[in-house]
């Protein structure tokens, strides 16, 4: 009890201080002053942050004048802190230093930091604190000193794990938010990449910036995206699904209408496309927007090989797509509605090995749909090594048990296993998922209506599509609403000399984006035969 009542106590005059200090000089109350006395701010910063024990506490004496530094182990460099602080502030002051203010003289050469501030207030002083920043106090000045020391463990940059190529740079972001803005200033090496930060959460204080291209994004993208960032009121943002969730235009839809990524390469891209990149700190997943429907089959090998090579590509991917949405849906229509539609020897061949199995073709679909993914999310879950195995072993297994149990045919395997191959090819995770779910859909569309329900089904998606915005941009653009110079970049790749403009639904400004004559033409004949000849001269 005796504790309980000096920490009251403690606390008690503490308050009674700001209050003082609020009558003299009123202030909001999170613009509490610096206290004159340094053991009073420590006692402070000890009682409001729980007496934690990573809170290191070092107190020095300066020109007769006492004082304390103050970090948090673990988010501070403490290299940085011992050379270029506590070492400059033991060293003894020189005679042309000894009438100088001792606060002047420590913010002009006894710390030997890059980034120096002065905090005059306790909401500064917290924010710059928790962020890893070391706070050096004074006492009798009612300023504190910070210091840049943000630092501690971080992981190293490695290359990407959901978005692998082939040809390209193999480097991916990571958790670091100054380390993943660094990596997109690297490659776009121009005064008009803009970097505007902002903090999120009202406990977290997540650090989250806004990064666009000036004179080439569109102004009414990045006010609206400014001010739906300004809009989120939440305690925590712990990943950069929180602000997707928070932002995108429509929420009751299956289909990803904001773009994420873990390749830097790609957000440059998007950047020199007019669109805006978010970077969330502690995630080392970007969010781009606007994002167009077509845009999530586009990948970065599509520009690093030749177009026509890309072109089959992203034709084979758009073609994959529509067989993970609508394969078992037309399997079942086929076999329940429309018998004719099959060859006969296919029809027999089917019939024969749908004989011993009990259940209709829907339930045969469901039944090897919902246990494939069951295995593909246990081998997400399980350690690498063992979610491998788990996931082939398991998918053999369970598939050549299940046939000889007469639960479902051999035909209805293989269409299950094409559809799930398929749908490993969509170069993103967010449509690839959304695929799956509306897959299901369909199959009980196509239960009760056979290919009219496929067909009334398709139709509804893409009218749905069509709805969509992101960011005010027409999902479905350049397709809906059409436009030539568009399609240089949707089901067909051009070669990268003949696309010279920027998509302008997406960029309103600076549109050419290669320069006159850029097709490249071998050397005239005439030129060769003529060289040729002066060099049998010579």
């Amino acid at each position: 009890m005796s504790l309980l009542s000096s920490i009251l106590k403690k606390r008690s005059k503490i308050r009674q201080q700001d209050n003082l200090r609020q009558q003299a000089d009123p202030q909001s109350p999170e613009q509490l002053p610096i206290l004159k006395n340094c053991q009073d701010n420590l006692q402070r910063i000890k009682e409001e942050l729980g007496n934690s024990t990573d809170i290191v506490i070092r107190e020095f004496q300066f020109q007769h004048i006492t004082g304390a530094i103050v970090y948090i182990d673990g988010i501070s460099d403490s290299k940085v802190i011992s050379e270029f602080i506590i070492e400059t502030l033991m060293k003894k002051s020189t005679d042309s230093e000894a009438g100088k203010d001792p606060f002047q003289l420590m913010l002009e050469k006894a710390v030997s930091l890059g980034s120096i501030s002065q905090i005059r207030d306790w909401d500064k002083l917290y924010e710059s604190l928790l962020s890893g920043d070391t706070i050096i106090f004074l006492n009798g000045y009612e300023v504190a000193i910070g210091g840049s020391t943000r630092g501690g463990e971080k992981r190293a940059i490695t290359e990407p794990t959901t978005q692998l190529t082939i040809r390209g740079p193999k480097d991916a972001f990571t958790e670091s938010f100054r380390t993943n803005t660094s990596l997109i200033r690297r490659r776009i090496k121009s005064p008009n990449l803009w970097l505007e930060t902002m903090k999120i959460g009202t406990v977290t204080q997540t650090d989250v910036g806004l990064m666009y291209i000036k004179g080439i994004a569109n102004e009414k993208i990045i006010t609206e995206a400014k001010e739906r960032l300004k809009r989120i009121q939440i305690d925590s943002i712990l990943e950069s699904g929180y602000i997707e969730q928070l932002i995108e235009d429509q929420t009751w839809t299956t289909f990803p209408t904001v773009y994420h990524t873990e390749r830097p390469d790609v957000v440059c891209s998007q950047l020199l496309e007019g669109r805006v990149a978010i970077f969330i700190d502690g995630t080392p997943f970007v969010l781009t927007a606007p994002a167009v429907f077509i845009e999530f089959f586009q990948a970065a090998d599509d520009y690093y090989s030749r177009f026509d090579i890309s072109t089959g590509i992203r034709l084979l991917r758009i073609t994959a797509f529509f067989i993970s949405l609508i394969g078992p849906a037309i399997y079942i229509a086929a076999t329940t509605f429309h018998q004719e539609m099959i060859p006969t020897t296919m029809a027999i061949a089917i019939a024969a090995q749908r004989e011993n199995v009990p259940f209709p073709a829907f339930v045969e679909a469901l039944i090897m749909e919902i246990t494939f993914e069951i295995l593909r999310e246990a081998g997400l879950r399980l350690p690498r090594a063992v979610g491998q195995a788990v996931s082939i072993v398991g998918a053999l297994v369970i598939g050549q048990a299940a046939v000889q149990a007469g639960f479902v045919s051999p035909v209805m395997v293989i269409v299950v296993s094409i559809t799930a191959i398929a749908n490993f090819s969509t170069p993103t995770f967010a449509m690839a998922i959304s695929t799956r779910l509306l897959r299901f859909i369909i199959m009980g569309v196509a239960t009760f209506l056979g290919f009219y329900g496929v067909s009334l089904a398709v139709m509804v998606m893409t009218i749905h599509l069509c709805s969509l915005r992101s960011f005010g941009v027409p999902y479905m653009a350049p397709i809906a609403p059409f436009s030539w110079k568009g399609q240089q970049d949707v089901l067909i790749r051009f070669p990268i000399w003949a696309m010279k403009d920027r998509p302008q639904l997406i960029s309103k400004n600076n549109l050419a984006r290669t320069g006159k004559n850029q097709k490249p033409q071998p050397p005239q004949k005439n030129d060769a035969a003529n060289s040729k000849q002066q060099g049998d001269q010579k």
